[in-house]
């Protein structure tokens, strides 16, 4: 008698060496969900079928590093922005470019098409949004509103509206026909990462890194739910396609929520770190990620995953797929008109400036040389772009991907014979997560030593710079053996005693510096975390800071800014993370000040108060200089991390 095979709910795809350089951005087409680009800082996009090994083409013509990519809803175009703010837009299946769009003067950082028209939105570092017709290679209307970078941008889908979020904790939402700001959602007390329209109802989801989903009700212009206390930012959301839940990808992890009232369905434990993108196919959810030259993907299977309160957790037969629940929000919010004819662009047409109209053929057959696509994979490229049959244009769609079984259990392991015991160990993949009861196996041979990371990430699953073989006692036989509870615990309370103490030292640290602030006031109480000569109390405290702005005067830049310099170049993601807050608050609040008290002439007679204050605008104008420099040496860095010194460097640019 067959047994039957427990299958995974979520697993690790592939993972592919995608560019010569690091990777910069990616992106999953969501017509198919089987179709992934690539951009690097070769300034080269690459284009994959999804759980295939070899890049199926390469699309080439930009001159700096791609920051932001786009798949249209039929996937046969794809637009590109870069750093240095220019667009271009390709052609899958004639394979070449078809329009060239400058404009902006900054990264490009979010990019959509629209769901029907031949129409691309773009939103930028310089804070500006802007529309284009790819037909007429032209910018119809420039939306202004925001004061720092826009992040993300997702049409309605009747394709009347535009959304944006932005770096200005911030949602907007635009009329196309009348080119207006139609409303701002405040709410955010951070970096707004992510928005997406409801496929059917009157809703918005947004997605921040103050570590909360917000949505909104578009008909009556307020906040429906919010959901908080997530240990991680927000980095992608998705509808499930009826509308019944929302996906939110989050570090290392799924979570599935309802809105009204605000829940969380299920968390799914995905080892996919900084999840970059998602798309739903077949029942099954792909989530794509990157790290250095490296793509990954991996797969959830939505038919074991909770979409309602109606199914308990822990209830869910592996043999009987969950049934997508109706939607109960459509009796209570207005469902979208889709026109069943292409939209018209937008009434507000404006041609006449010059710098927005590009429209000689000498410069279409100049991009057209200068930018090329290399067909990698011919046999793959006929067959997803070039297909016989106008049914199967994108890569086939109609088989989900297998899912592997599950890990055996230790019970099963331990009942074995000796002589399996090789086979049952070597069968777990890397990436997959043991289970958690298992034990840890022991190798006799040394362990190849690892390289400790330049940059430390805040969010990381083992320790850096330790092994857990130092902690173990070594084996004498060649064969790996299993290591008793008592032994590994013995073991790991060696260390114990110091860990208490370092983190016993900590406590009391804060304690000194909470003591003061509660006595005296804040700038005393970061001279003391200063004079500790610890960097972490000093993150702790400027956490805390940098949520209330009110709280920085002149006398508080002077004590801050030899901390940020450090923290700046520490190898610790966190570390960077704050010291980049801190400077941009002091660069937004404080050098417009500094720069005018130091180009103010000289005053009649003696005023102390002014000359105190000139004093504390040169020692921070020489403090923000040195930090300058080690800001322009790492505006080089890709993703977001580079994106957030390249922000600072134009925020310093009147330094220079």
């Amino acid at each position: 008698m067959a047994v039957a095979v427990t299958t995974k709910t979520a697993w690790k795809l592939q993972e592919i060496v995608a560019h010569s350089s690091n990777v910069s951005s990616v992106v999953l087409g969501k017509g198919s969900g089987r179709m992934l680009a690539t951009g690097g800082d070769d300034c080269r996009v690459n284009i994959w079928s999804v759980s295939k090994p070899n890049c199926i083409m390469s699309l080439t013509g930009h001159t700096t590093p791609i920051e932001s990519l786009q798949v249209n809803p039929n996937e046969k175009l794809i637009v590109a922005g870069s750093r240095s703010g220019s667009i271009r837009v390709w052609d899958l299946e004639a394979a070449k470019v078809l329009r060239t769009l400058p404009g902006h003067k900054a990264n490009i950082c979010s990019l959509h098409f629209h769901p029907f028209g031949s129409f691309v939105a773009s939103g930028s570092l310089d804070t500006n949004i802007k529309l284009w017709d790819v037909r007429r290679k032209g910018c119809i209307f420039t939306f202004k509103g925001h004061t720092e970078a826009v992040r993300c941008l997702r049409f309605s889908p009747d394709g009347k509206w535009v959304a944006s979020a932005a770096d200005d904790h911030t949602v907007k939402l635009w009329d196309l026909t009348a080119g207006k700001l139609m409303f701002e959602f405040t709410g955010h007390t951070g970096p707004v990462n992510v928005v997406e329209f409801h496929p059917n109802e009157y809703l918005l989801a947004s997605g921040s890194s103050d570590r909360t989903v917000r949505f909104w009700d578009l008909e009556k212009f307020q906040v429906v739910s919010c959901i908080e206390e997530e240990a991680t930012p927000v980095r992608c959301v998705l509808f499930n396609p009826d509308g019944c839940c929302l996906y939110s990808g989050f570090q290392d992890s799924l979570r599935v929520y309802g809105w009204e009232p605000e829940r969380c369905f299920d968390v799914v434990l995905v080892n996919w770190g900084k999840v970059a993108d998602l798309s739903i196919s077949n029942n099954q959810l792909i989530g794509v990620s990157f790290a250095q030259s490296t793509v990954s993907s991996f797969v959830v299977d939505l038919s074991r995953v909770p979409k309602s309160d109606s199914v308990p957790h822990g209830l869910i037969r592996d043999d009987q797929p969950l049934v997508p629940p109706t939607p109960t929000g459509s009796s209570l919010r207005r469902i979208y008109d889709r026109p069943s004819t292409s939209c018209t662009k937008p009434q507000r047409v404006k041609h006449n400036s010059e710098s927005e109209r590009h429209s000689p053929s000498s410069e279409d057959d100049r991009d057209e040389k200068e930018s090329k696509a290399e067909i990698k994979n011919q046999e793959d490229y006929k067959e997803i772009f070039q297909p016989k049959n106008a049914i199967c244009r994108t890569p086939p769609r109609n088989e989900p991907f297998p899912a592997p079984p599950e890990d055996e259990p230790v019970a099963a392991k331990e009942a074995a014979k000796p002589s399996q015991a090789a086979d049952v160990q070597t069968s777990l993949p890397k990436q997959e997560l043991p289970d958690p009861v298992q034990r840890p196996l022991i190798a006799s041979s040394t362990s190849s030593t690892r390289t400790e990371p330049s940059v430390i990430p805040a969010a990381r699953n083992e320790p850096i710079g330790l092994k857990a073989s130092d902690f173990l006692p070594a084996v004498k036989n060649q064969s790996q053996t299993e290591l008793v509870d008592e032994e590994a615990m013995s073991q790991i309370r060696k260390g114990h005693e110091t860990m208490c103490v370092v983190l016993t030292s900590r406590h009391k640290n804060l304690d000194t510096v909470r003591a003061v602030w509660s006595t005296s006031d804040i700038k005393n109480s970061l001279d003391s975390a200063v004079a500790i000569n610890d960097l972490s109390v000093v993150v702790d405290l400027l956490n805390i800071v940098n949520q209330k702005a009110s709280l920085w005067k002149l006398d508080l830049c002077t004590i801050v800014l030899p901390q940020i310099e450090k923290l700046l170049q520490s190898k610790y993601e966190s570390y960077v993370q704050t010291g980049c807050t801190s400077l941009k608050l002091i660069l937004q609040r404080f050098l417009p000040l500094i720069t005018d008290i130091l180009a103010a002439p000289p005053s009649v007679g003696v005023d102390i108060s002014r000359e105190e204050r000139l004093h504390k605008c040169k020692l921070c104008y020489k403090q923000l200089k040195n930090i300058s420099n080690v800001v322009k040496n790492k505006s080089g860095l890709s993703g977001r991390h580079g994106s957030a010194f390249r922000e600072l460097l134009l925020l310093m640019a009147v330094l220079e």
